[in-house]
């Protein structure tokens, strides 16, 4: 192949729904293969704790229906990551399950599914610990623990481009991938095709957020990649109305990362240091100059969640300005007769103060600035559902009877959105942000194929 192009319609398949008329523009420039990244960690620790998706199962059908038909329609494959959001197996299984059904329905031609799982046990964890290799922490976390293990609900492994390539090797037509590093999805295509890894991990990096590397802005539409034999990566956007410029590429290249230039994942770190942006016509972009570094060992990172406990949810509005002017104290006092009722420990209490620094927290630059009226959501988590509902009963009623000194009055500081509290989903933290060295890039990632449809 002289070249090689993919479009993806979505950044974040099923979070919000794919717009069809771009990615039926996208479709008719006639790509190599149509793939998208179905996950994220920016939807929190809840999904992955409690084996859920974050997003309607709808939503997730209308996009694969979208791209099955489309992939079929004209002969490509189709390659989708991080499966519901968390890649978990059971997501993995949901998606194989929809892509099955949507053949059976729409009485498709065969085709060959591929998928791969994602899910890393306790005893995987611990068996590479006690022979003697550290599992690193990152963003500053120390290397794990057992009694950190013991904390974890689920586990999983984030893949690199080696199951996809893999199953493309075994001529799958359709792949369904657990938890993926956003850019492997695209990368494996082109490295299966014999193009650089420079070139591959570099196409993945500028397509995995679809249009959010266009401008003007304009979420859920189609972007195209192509990768060509002179070493360069072009990216055109497919809607009318939007274009790929050197400074939304850059931009896109650069952000959700602690360095701008480096893009790290399973057997590798993307330099985008020397990278060059030009445009080449209207609406597309031509980047060159980006460098794979290959790591001398393969280190997977991990994703994990523990549950903390139940939670509910109390909302409180403030408009007197002196209770706004004390709203530290006022929250202060509520706190204190959660201790005076639970003790000091085995309870969370948080309070996010909207119209003042709710957003933000201590990082807001206008925190001593807030607005004439304030929205406090307060929420509440403890290791039941009777005393979590307690506990933010009380941090959010006390507010009401909070004790300044100036207060004569006995109505007017606090209103209450609603009389009780609301439940909300259980409280997850994360337990895992680790890399854990393999001798096997596959070796995390059990492999399946099916052969489907009349």
């Amino acid at each position: 192949m002289q070249s090689l192009k993919i479009i993806c319609p979505n950044g974040h398949l099923g979070f919000a729904p794919l717009k069809v008329e771009s990615f039926r523009l996208g479709v008719a420039a006639k790509p190599d293969y149509i793939a998208a990244d179905s996950g994220s960690d920016d939807v929190g620790p809840g999904p992955l704790g409690s084996d859920t998706s974050t997003s309607p199962r709808q939503w997730q059908e209308q996009d694969l229906k979208e791209m099955l038909l489309a992939s079929r329609e004209i002969g490509v494959p189709m390659i989708i990551g991080s499966a519901g959001d968390t890649g978990t197996n059971s997501r993995v299984d949901m998606y194989v399950d929809i892509v099955k059904a949507l053949a059976e329905r729409h009485k498709l031609g065969k085709f060959r599914l591929g998928w791969f799982y994602s899910n890393v046990t306790k005893e995987q964890v611990l068996g590479c610990m006690r022979a003697g290799e550290i599992i690193e922490g990152l963003d500053g976390r120390g290397a794990m623990t057992e009694e950190v293990v013991a904390a974890t609900q689920n586990i999983v492994a984030m893949a690199g481009v080696h199951p996809y390539v893999e199953l493309l090797k075994r001529g799958c037509d359709v792949i369904i991938g657990g938890r993926s590093s956003d850019c492997a999805v695209f990368a494996a295509p082109a490295i299966h095709h014999g193009f650089t890894e420079d070139q591959a991990y570099y196409l993945g990096k500028v397509l995995e957020c679809a249009s959010f590397c266009a401008e003007p802005y304009g979420g859920k539409e189609t972007v195209l990649g192509e990768i060509t034999r002179q070493n360069d990566v072009l990216v055109s956007a497919m809607h009318p109305a939007q274009r790929c410029t050197p400074a939304s590429v850059a931009g896109h290249a650069m952000y959700e990362r602690a360095n701008p230039y480096y893009e790290f994942v399973a057997g590798g770190m993307l330099d985008m240091r020397e990278c060059d942006y030009r445009q080449v016509d209207a609406k597309t972009t031509r980047i060159t100059g980006f460098k794979f570094v290959p790591a001398e060992r393969v280190k997977v990172k991990l994703e994990g969640s523990g549950k903390i406990g139940e939670r509910f949810v109390g909302i409180a509005g403030i408009r007197d300005p002196y209770t706004i002017a004390h709203v530290d104290e006022v929250m202060a006092w509520a706190r204190q007769a959660v201790i005076d009722r639970f003790g000091p420990a085995g309870w969370e209490l948080h309070y996010n103060v909207y119209g003042r620094n709710g957003i933000m927290g201590d990082m807001e630059p206008l925190r001593d600035r807030p607005a004439h009226e304030l929205c406090v959501v307060v929420q509440g988590v403890a290791p039941t559902r009777e005393m979590a509902e307690e506990v933010t009963m009380t941090g959010t009623r006390q507010m009401f009877y909070a004790r300044l000194p100036d207060v004569k009055g006995t109505a007017g500081s606090v209103a209450f959105e609603l009389d009780e509290v609301l439940p909300a989903s259980p409280a997850y933290e994360w337990t895992f942000n680790h890399v854990m060295p393999v001798d096997d890039p596959l070796s995390l990632f059990p492999i399946h194929t099916a052969d489907i449809g009349a």
